[in-house]
């Protein structure tokens, strides 16, 4: 991180006691969030009596309900999935408030970024020893993210885990890939990129995938981006060119590692904003969910969210 990034970026011990309110999607995670929401409230109970829950019926119903919690003074707890995260998250930064995140869904990848535990009621738990951190959002369309925003290959494979019910927890991402690489044709992308010091360049490739990145993981796990940060106000860029499809499947497994972008078809470009098209229709996926249709800009809003984590 450079000596600017780091001058921007604030750590501060978690003020106790916090009134909160939780935001819970119980439908998350397949019903997950639904079986941990009791544990979570007891242990969030005992860092604030006064909790108040709430159940979303929707995202846009979540944004409301993380406005009102912030402008009545409470942090917001967010127990969900990464897209219910990422879209009370931007509700939260917009309204100056401060973002608790719990993990509810199947990937859980944003709390994994941030070194979370990933069982709810332990992480509710944590919130005691947290500390306030200021973190970046991005954004695509105008939808704010958390984690990592790609199309392509990757666009098939979340069509896939999105509809599938038999396949639980962070495998269902696996599967996804195997069943999407079947039926995969190369597609052609175009990608301005803006980078770090204004400078402007043009990448088009044919193969896989885009993605930009403003967390390390996505998938449940999968280090697509093993070297991007929440806190240096950049997203990483990772371009997937042309391979046999055999060797695509044998990168797979190193994906985990991050030891993927080590082969010469994997480009990591740092950038603040990109603009991305493609040669056919593709739509941008980002924290498990839809978030726009092509061509799309998305950018980095850096230091846009104040949120309760363990220390950097």
């Amino acid at each position: 991180m450079s000596e600017s990034s780091e001058s921007s970026v604030s750590s501060v011990p978690a003020e106790s006691p916090r009134i909160i309110a939780l935001v819970a999607n119980p439908s998350a995670g397949g019903g997950r969030a639904a079986r941990v929401l009791p544990s979570v409230q007891e242990a969030l109970r005992e860092l604030d009596p006064t909790l108040t829950v709430e159940l979303t019926r929707g995202i846009e119903h979540a944004e409301d309900l993380a406005r009102a919690a912030v402008e009545a003074g409470r942090v917001v707890a967010a127990l969900g999935g990464d897209g219910l995260i990422g879209r009370v998250a931007g509700a939260v930064a917009d309204a100056d408030g401060l973002l608790a995140p719990l993990p509810g869904g199947r990937g859980n990848d944003f709390c994994r970024g941030l070194g979370m535990s990933l069982e709810a009621a332990a992480a509710a738990r944590s919130l005691a020893s947290a500390v306030e951190r200021r973190i970046d959002i991005a954004e695509c369309g105008g939808i704010p993210y958390l984690g990592i925003a790609s199309l392509g290959f990757d666009s098939d494979v979340q069509v896939i885990a999105n509809k599938a019910r038999w396949v639980r927890g962070s495998q269902v991402y696996t599967y996804a890939a195997l069943r999407a690489l079947l039926a995969w044709r190369p597609a052609t992308f175009t990608v301005e990129i803006y980078g770090p010091a204004d400078e402007t360049s043009t990448r088009q490739i044919t193969g896989w995938a885009v993605a930009a990145a403003n967390n390390r993981y996505y998938g449940g796990g999968m280090a697509l981006a093993p070297d991007a940060s929440v806190e240096d106000g950049l997203l990483d860029v990772v371009l997937t060119s042309r391979t046999s499809k055999l060797r695509f499947l044998s990168s797979l497994p190193k994906v985990f590692s991050g030891k993927h972008i080590e082969d010469p078809s994997v480009e990591v470009l740092r950038a603040r904003s990109i603009s991305v098209d493609a040669d056919r229709p593709f739509q941008v996926y980002a924290d498990g969910d839809p978030i726009a249709d092509l061509p799309a800009t998305i950018r980095v809003r850096a230091g846009a969210l104040r949120v309760l984590a363990p220390p950097r």
